[in-house]
């Protein structure tokens, strides 16, 4: 192990109080009065237990055969402690949660592009319109040779180094040497980084004459905004009803999926509330702002859409608001508080749990342990309830009833209205190893860069209407595929061929027009959302 400076000895007794402060905190925060039984079955107050931890690991440092790193037995402890807790109860180093409050700050510092390593090359998918990188001139396409004179091609870069060269504090200055259309004279640009916008709103487009779409993927900082100025603009176009794409969108801030709720529901609505062993009952309720409360209103979820996604399907299906379309959700419900430590690392201990209008509890059991917690998933498939809806049984006490008289049910995750099972029609082993292997992803973005002129001469239009994968490509695929280690398989190859041609379309598009190309293609056949244009122009609310 890894050999302590002076400097450590000398932190040593800090740590050691640290971690007596934060877990005296934590105590007196929550009000913890609650006693604990030693090995004779005498109870010992918290503040023992805190005693006790300290030390242990006094005895630890002092007395252990090797030397002690104190920054990583401090941050195992706590994170130890915490994983024994919940599923989500954590630790997040000050490195993590920098990275993490940027995924819900909606914006980071850097150069504005999204990339591709292929041929051991950074390859420029996407230039961020209106970000540094497109203020220079970047183009997608571009391969990016050297980062401030220091060669980044054909030395197996990751993705983490890449990062770690191009983003960095607004107002610095990174060069970068790029070569274009395989040109042998390379420039040579100076990016000012500045704030890049993270969208949480994928895509908004019209479905049909009168349906709108829109699909979220987080409930950031900016995203009530970003929804807002979505149906503004469909609306505009002659929206009259509205899918609402919340499938693998994994959550995020509690108050954006409130804000988004609201929309939707009357004055007075309840749309959540929270309530803990330590901590008073809190309800959310919808105000007189709502503008769409008379939108009829699809909310598409599966068993990737949580928290958030939960607590805003939940709320709309028991205020019969909307028809949930999908799968069960995956039942996170329980609701952490953020202690920021003084090293900038933090907490989120939970302290709560989320309750849907009619009393349900959106959070699934966990107490077979965080291994089974998260494999949830694999055993919903294995039992068949991604299949089929009658594999999901329910206990008379998780059945609830909304205002107008319709079941919804507990017990973790929010239920669908309206159950679509999990489309493997055209999947093939085949398709599968070709996918996860990213062979169509770096295929579509060579043939997309090599073609781009043409592709993209006829506009993105016609591009989605008109433009057919042909057998040519095809061939051109597999062998590109063959090369990469995946044999050919004309069986499953024509088991999956509408599939397969549809990857190859919407990632050519992806590629040329990024998710304004991509999902009119990739939805185009979707089963779920082919049902919930069905209900909603059946049976609007």
């Amino acid at each position: 192990m890894n050999q302590p400076s002076g400097r450590s000895y000398i932190y040593m007794p800090i740590v050691f109080a640290l971690l007596l402060i934060v877990g005296m905190y934590i105590g007196q925060s929550l009000d913890f009065n609650t006693n604990y039984a030693d090995s004779d079955g005498a109870e010992i107050t918290a503040e023992d237990a805190y005693k006790k931890i300290g030390q242990v690991l006094k005895y630890v440092n002092t007395e252990y055969v090797d030397s002690i790193n104190n920054d990583e037995l401090t941050e195992k402890t706590v994170n130890d402690l915490l994983q024994n807790l919940d599923p989500h109860s954590t630790y997040i180093s000050a490195k993590e949660l920098k990275e993490v409050n940027e995924g819900l700050e909606g914006n980071f510092q850097g150069v504005g592009i999204e990339y591709n390593i292929f041929d051991d090359t950074i390859r420029v998918v996407t230039v961020i319109a209106g970000g540094p990188a497109a203020d220079v001139g970047i183009m997608a396409g571009d391969k990016i040779i050297k980062v401030d004179g220091e060669n980044v091609a054909g030395v197996k870069i990751k993705s983490k180094d890449v990062t770690k060269r191009l983003r960095g504090d607004g107002g610095t200055k990174v060069r970068v040497l790029i070569m274009r259309n395989n040109q042998k004279q390379l420039t040579e640009y100076a990016i000012t980084r500045g704030e890049i916008p993270l969208y949480s709103v994928d895509i908004s487009y019209m479905l049909d004459a009168k349906t709108g779409y829109i699909k979220l993927s987080r409930f950031a900082e900016t995203s009530y905004e970003e929804f807002m100025q979505a149906t503004a603009k469909l609306k505009r176009v002659g929206m009259q009803q509205l899918i609402f794409d919340l499938r693998g969108n994994g959550g995020g801030l509690l108050d954006i999926a409130v804000q988004i709720a609201d929309e939707f529901l009357e004055n007075e609505k309840l749309i959540v509330y929270t309530k803990g062993k330590s901590t008073a009952t809190k309800n959310y309720n919808a105000t007189k702002k709502g503008q769409y409360e008379n939108l009829p209103l699809v909310i598409l979820i599966d068993e990737n859409s949580a928290s958030a996604s939960e607590i805003l399907a939940g709320c709309l299906q028991d205020n019969d608001r909307a028809t949930i379309v999908g799968r069960r959700s995956f039942g996170k419900g329980l609701v952490q508080h953020q202690l920021d430590l003084p090293d900038g690392s933090a907490i989120r201990l939970t302290i709560a749990r989320y309750y849907t209008p009619t009393g349900r509890c959106i959070q699934k059991p966990y107490d077979k342990g965080t291994e089974e917690y998260y494999k949830d998933e694999e055993d919903r498939y294995e039992s068949g309830e991604l299949l089929n809806k009658d594999s999901i049984h329910f206990a008379d006490s998780l059945k609830f009833k909304t205002p107008k008289g319709k079941v919804v049910y507990g017990g973790g995750g929010i239920m669908p209205d309206v159950f679509v099972p999990l489309d493997t029609m055209g999947r093939s082993k085949y398709l599968n190893e070709i996918y996860y292997n990213g062979i169509i992803t770096d295929f579509c973005f060579e043939y997309a860069d090599k073609h781009r002129a043409e592709l993209m001469a006829a506009g993105i239009k016609s591009f989605i209407t008109d433009y057919d994968v042909s057998p040519e490509l095809i061939k051109l695929f597999t062998d590109f595929a063959e090369k990469k280690g995946i044999k050919k398989n004309a069986v499953q190859e024509k088991h999956s061929d509408l599939l397969l041609k549809k990857y190859l379309k919407s990632s050519i598009a992806r590629n040329l027009w990024s998710n304004e190309g991509f999902y009119p293609i990739f939805n185009a056949g979707d089963s779920t959302l082919r049902k919930a244009l069905n209900v909603i122009c059946r049976n609007p609310i």
